[in-house]
């Protein structure tokens, strides 16, 4: 007999569980029946269901369930990401709020314990509301980027671990000091996607940089209708303008145009940098806009992305004066900053270095002025807190080298966008593609597969820098082969380093060196840093089918079929994709890239 009243509370989880118990929702099991396939976009762990989740995974069921009803074998593979610093934030807070130590006070085995704990609690949130959505997903695959790190056997974690090493070994992963964005808050390197730019009111403060050895030139203050000039006057200074005067000390070079007649003669003569008291040259570069403010521009490679690029086309030494936490240096980074830093400016926060910069600036007499100016502003999207560009040893993929197929796939059709103007927004990015910064100073993700030799090398070498040999490899006991192989000793011992980042000028300085040969063993430690989250999802169509295994699966649904997300990820998931897809399988991931709207509120917020 019918209730009277009809509850789909009750009714429908009752009716879902019923499916899915029965295996409805598993690819059929007929070899001769057509495939159909798409890999759900994890949503990260810690989050809940939202309104977007509610609509790209709609328009996937729909073409799951239609493919279905055609007969075929078909797959929808959910799953969910760790979401690294998202994660460690929520766990982080909760400490915080508990009133219990940090992480680094627990130590890093016992805070990652405590976040697979919470993980276990918490997780499975999002996956909840997503059957009571009524996603008619193959439950029984549930994958998780993570993993389980614990098993050494674990099929992800090899996954992962597979594919650094092999790239390393080609050559396509390096570690290199290159500038990032860095958040000061949570001291880690953040993706372009978590960072979020707002319009401020902000300043344009002009600044006289002396001429070196009494040069002057005479600069055109009037001009004509036609804009000739009319009216000079001999100055012993250039001006330059800046909405960061707290990295004028960092300052290497002063840029023009090359067509900007009013400094000609001043190329290649240098500049008195103020308060740093060092010369820089004046160079000639496209960056410098005539039209912008005077013409010329500080050039800081350290600490503007921008500049970075004037400084690798001009081999400009950078010169970093930032500590982690964003503050002017105090201690030697072997970069040349603190050198530049007055006594009274060390350690002081970068927003009250530029107002005492500023006022330093205005009593030497050297405040040309003040131009109100709306500013872009970049903020990580996490902490909150203003983005640093800031230069650190990181691990970097040589994205422009996988680009190539992955654009070539796209152009010749072998995978399409729809709808088809998105191939524009693609293109322009995998042709204009930087090297990918796949590290970060977490406790939580994939740890890099790298090993250093604790102390000197004993080969030794006057360079510190190039003094940190690495071993890199799926396992301490492959490393351990290698270091054995190399130094000819017996003994390999792995270490605890549970610092945030190896201190190698502290080690050096203090003369440590590491277990000699004579000795018989040599001492090492693993990098303490984590792979980006995208680095793990960008192998989500074929790791999540069991590769490096050889599996039925994966020979059955690999390629998928359509990838569904919105445009916001396009450069962070989908080109990740394809370029490790095309890499690790010779074949696109997907054939169908469905590209849908985001959903936006009253303020046109996602």
């Amino acid at each position: 007999m019918l209730d009277k009243n009809f509850t789909p509370k009750d009714a429908e989880p009752r009716l879902y569980a019923g499916w899915e118990d029965a295996g409805h929702f598993k690819p059929k099991d007929d070899p001769s029946a057509d495939t159909y396939s798409i890999v759900i976009p994890p949503p990260n762990v810690t989050g809940s269901l939202h309104i977007g989740h509610a609509l790209n995974n709609t328009l996937q069921d729909v073409l799951i369930r239609y493919n279905r009803m055609l007969g075929k074998s078909v797959l929808w593979q959910p799953g969910t990401d760790h979401a690294g610093i998202a994660t460690q934030m929520v766990v982080e807070r909760q400490l915080a709020e508990e009133g219990n130590v940090g992480r680094r006070d627990m130590g890093r085995e016992a805070f990652v314990e405590r976040i697979w704990s919470w993980k276990e609690e918490s997780g499975g949130t999002i996956l909840n509301q997503l059957r009571r959505l009524g996603a008619s997903c193959d439950w029984s695959r549930e994958r998780f980027t993570m993993g389980d790190p614990a098993d050494p056997d674990d099929q992800m974690c090899a996954a992962v671990t597979k594919v650094f090493v092999a790239m390393h070994e080609q050559g396509l992963i390096y570690r290199d000091k290159r500038l990032v964005n860095w958040d000061p808050h949570f001291q880690t390197a953040i993706s372009d996607l978590e960072v979020e730019n707002r319009e401020i009111d902000g300043h344009y403060w002009r600044f006289r940089y002396p001429l070196s050895c009494g040069t002057t030139y005479k600069f055109p203050v009037d001009h004509d209708e036609d804009g000739k000039p009319t009216a000079w006057e001999e100055r012993d200074y250039i001006v330059v303008a800046t909405t960061r005067p707290e990295t004028m000390l960092g300052d290497t070079a002063v840029a023009v145009h090359p067509g900007d007649e009013r400094y000609g003669d001043l190329v290649g003569k240098s500049v008195r940098l103020p308060i740093a008291g060092v010369e820089i040259p004046i160079i000639v570069d496209e960056h410098a806009d005539p039209e912008q403010g005077s013409g010329a521009v500080k050039i800081t490679p350290a600490h503007d992305f921008n500049d970075f690029m004037v400084g690798e086309r001009n081999n400009l030494p950078r010169v970093n004066l930032f500590d982690r936490e964003a503050r002017l240096l105090r201690d030697d980074d072997g970069m040349g900053g603190l050198a530049r830093i007055p006594g009274e400016l060390q350690g002081v926060d970068r927003f009250e270095a530029r107002t005492k910069i500023v006022a330093m600036m205005a009593d030497l007499g050297l405040l040309d002025g003040i131009d109100d100016k709306k500013v872009m502003q970049p903020f990580a999207d996490r902490s909150g807190v203003v983005v640093e560009p800031y230069m650190t040893d990181q691990w970097f993929v040589k994205a422009d080298v996988l680009a190539e197929d992955a654009l070539a796939a796209v152009e010749d059709g072998r995978t399409t966008f729809h709808p088809k103007n998105w191939e524009k927004t693609y293109f322009e990015w995998m042709r204009n593609i930087q090297p990918w910064c796949i590290s970060r100073q977490l406790w939580w993700g994939h740890r890099i597969p790298a090993w250093y030799l604790w102390g000197i090398d004993p080969d030794g070498t006057s360079d510190r820098d190039q003094a940190q040999t690495i071993f890199v490899g799926e396992s301490f006991e492959a490393v351990s082969e290698d270091i054995k192989s190399k130094y000819g000793v017996d003994t390999v011992e792995e270490i605890s380093d549970d610092m945030d980042a190896p201190n190698w000028c502290n080690r050096w300085d203090a003369g440590i060196t590491n277990v000699t040969r004579e000795q018989n063993k040599m001492l090492v430690y693993r990098d303490n840093d984590v792979l980006d989250t995208w680095f793990s999802s960008a192998l989500w169509p074929f790791s999540t089918l069991g590769w490096p295994e050889e599996t039925d699966e994966l020979k059955r649904f690999y390629p998928t079929n359509v990838v569904v997300t919105a445009f916001d990820i396009i450069f962070f998931w989908v080109a990740r994709m394809m370029m490790q897809g095309l890499h690790f399988q010779d074949q696109v991931p997907f054939k169908d890239i469905y590209i849908h709207a985001l959903v936006r509120d009253e303020h046109g917020a996602k």
